[in-house]
This record gives structure tokens, C-alpha cells and sequence, in this order.
């Protein structure tokens, strides 16, 4: 990915799978993280503070917790699963369908959130993990704060592709996630924060990013990348 840096940047999306089933199983609307995780996260702290009987204040500093530990597993699945290449031809397909599709298409509209098809088996294999480190109530409340990370994750995920940020933070953020697709895609992986990038020292060349920032403001196409029109 680091030599291909995308294909096209239609907000159309491009086919996966000759199977209808299938192919539906990979694409979804923004809203629909919102609308199915939101009930399970409400779920989860009525878990801790009703059957579980913790106080408020325990909540609190679990949800913290996890909101705050979403960040580090964000980074983390982003560089060293999502970016992960196999050399089998199994391998690189199965990473493709994961990730290199939205390398390859980073303007899909229907794939810059994480489809249900991927996301439940994953949130219950990382809550399984979570398991063998917390009690199940305050595994409740951890985990809760854990999935609005992931929500706060992938609604900015759309936005840094949709949205036009002027000013601010988000615009920050954006022109992170931009030079990921559009010029390092081996650095820069924190998407919704870039903290981890800081603390692991995966972040953008200063001459480059730099170079490519100040391209991007005066509207001129950098070599070798894209300009991304939301970044005017």
C-alpha cells in the first residue's frame, strides 16, 4: 500500500464479491454503528450499576478507562492488523477485503465504517480477552466506555473523508488521516487521535509532512499524492 496509494476516489463503491450476500455483508451506512452499538453500550451500564451494584463514581472511572484504552487498541489494530501484509494469495486477499480496499478506495461511502459483519465477531473476541483481566461488572463498564471509543473512532473515520473541516481540531485530525492515505501510509495510524503515533515515533517525516501540508493549503496537488479536495 505504501507504493500504491489509491486506485480511485469515487465516494462510489467499487465490488467485492460476485455473491449479492456477500458483497452486502461489506458495505454500510455511517448510522448504522450509531443505532445498533449505542442500546448495547447503554446495556452494558445498566450491567454495572444495577445486577452488578457498582457505584456511579466505580462506573465513571471504568468507562474512562476504556474510552481512554480504545485509543491504544485503535492504534494498534490499525498498524499492525489492518496494515499487516501476508504473502500467501489467501493472505493478501483476505487483507484486502480488511483494509487494502479502503487504501485502494478511500472515498467509499459505504465502506468508512466497520460493517456489523466485522464488527461483532471482533468487539466479542476482544471482550473475551477483556474477561480474563476484569470482573464481569466492571468488565461492563470498562467495555462500555471501550465502545463509545470505537464509535467516536468510526464516525470520525467518515467525517475526515466527507467532512470539510476550515479550522480546529477536527481539521487537525483530518489532515493527519490525510497524509496517511495521501502520502505515508506506513506512518501516521492513529485516526481519531494522534498520540500513539507521537509515542511511538510513527509519525509523518517533518520535511514531508510539512511539504505536503503546506501544498495542501495552497490548493497545489503534491507529487506523487492527491490532493483531497475537503483539505481546500
Amino acid at each position: 500500500m505504501a507504493k500504491k496509494l489509491y486506485v480511485s476516489n469515487s465516494t462510489e463503491s467499487s465490488r467485492m464479491f460476485k455473491n449479492d450476500f456477500l458483497e452486502s455483508l461489506t458495505k454500510v451506512h455511517w448510522s448504522v454503528p450509531i443505532i445498533f452499538w449505542i442500546p448495547v453500550k447503554i446495556y452494558f451500564i445498566w450491567r454495572a450499576l444495577v445486577p452488578g451494584e457498582l457505584s456511579v463514581g466505580t462506573v465513571v472511572m471504568y468507562y474512562f478507562f476504556g474510552l481512554a484504552f480504545w485509543t491504544l487498541a485503535e492504534y494498534i489494530l490499525h498498524r499492525w492488523v489492518f496494515h499487516y501484509e501476508p504473502s500467501s494469495k489467501f493472505g493478501k486477499r483476505v487483507h484486502f477485503i480488511f483494509h487494502g480496499v479502503h487504501h485502494d478506495f478511500p472515498k467509499d461511502r459505504l465502506r468508512l465504517v466497520m460493517p456489523l459483519s466485522a464488527s461483532i465477531p471482533m468487539a466479542a473476541i476482544i471482550y473475551f480477552i477483556f474477561s480474563l483481566f476484569f470482573s464481569p461488572y466492571t468488565l461492563a463498564a470498562f467495555f462500555s466506555g471501550f465502545l463509545l471509543g470505537y464509535l467516536i473512532y468510526d464516525e470520525c473515520h467518515y467525517a475526515m473523508h466527507h467532512a470539510n473541516f476550515k479550522s480546529g481540531l477536527f481539521k487537525k485530525i483530518k489532515d493527519h488521516h490525510m497524509l496517511h492515505h495521501y502520502s505515508e501510509p506506513d506512518r501516521g495510524f492513529g485516526v481519531s487521535s494522534a498520540i500513539w503515533d507521537m509515542i511511538f515515533d510513527s509519525g509523518f517525516t517533518k520535511k514531508k509532512g510539512a511539504a505536503v501540508n503546506k501544498n495542501v493549503e495552497k490548493g497545489v496537488k503534491p507529487e506523487n499524492t492527491i490532493k483531497e479536495e475537503q483539505l481546500n
